[in-house]
């Protein structure tokens, strides 16, 4: 699969193979696609969180309000400290949340080319995953996303997207 096959087959999965677990080798490519994404002034002010223990995906399930989540076998959720972030002197912009972007996007193209599922989820209860965690105040919990293979319905969906014209201006 070429690169733009890849970009066009990733797609939200919500529902998941729960026993069929990820090889490791596997799991480690995708987390090694995430470790080698770019940040602002090369800083990394990412964690990435693999949770697969049982018991620590019970404590993190309530911070999201669908059941679906609890059909994958894995949860990857990224974090990130701002103080260890870039910052723009110009206005004080800082860098982390597009840092984390582009980890998690690479976490999620990484894993649709290994025949994993994944869905970029971001309306969560981010004070359960701290404690469930053990994080610090100051680490933000920036996104997490289901990981696991996708069960043969879940992969039905089509993508509905905006025509080219609609979304670019040429100056």
């Amino acid at each position: 699969m070429d690169f733009y096959d890849l970009v066009i087959k990733r797609c939200s999965i919500r529902s998941f193979e729960r026993h069929r677990t990820i090889p490791e080798e596997v799991l480690n490519r995708i987390l090694n696609a995430g470790r080698m994404a770019p940040s602002a002034s090369n800083l990394q002010p990412w964690r990435l969180h693999v949770i697969r223990s049982q018991e620590i995906l019970e404590k993190i399930y309530p911070c999201y309000k669908r059941d679906w989540i609890q059909s994958a076998p894995c949860l990857l959720i990224v974090s990130g400290d701002r103080d260890d972030a870039w910052v723009r002197r110009l206005d004080n912009y800082n860098s982390i949340e597009t840092d984390l972007t582009i980890v998690m996007d690479h976490l999620i193209l990484a894993a649709t080319w290994e025949g994993l599922g994944t869905c970029w989820i971001a309306a969560f209860d981010p004070e359960i995953i701290r404690k469930a965690l053990q994080l610090d105040s100051n680490i933000e919990i920036f996104a997490l996303t289901p990981l696991g293979y996708a069960t043969p319905d879940a992969l039905t969906s089509t993508k509905k997207r905006k025509a080219l014209e609609e979304i670019t201006s040429y100056y």
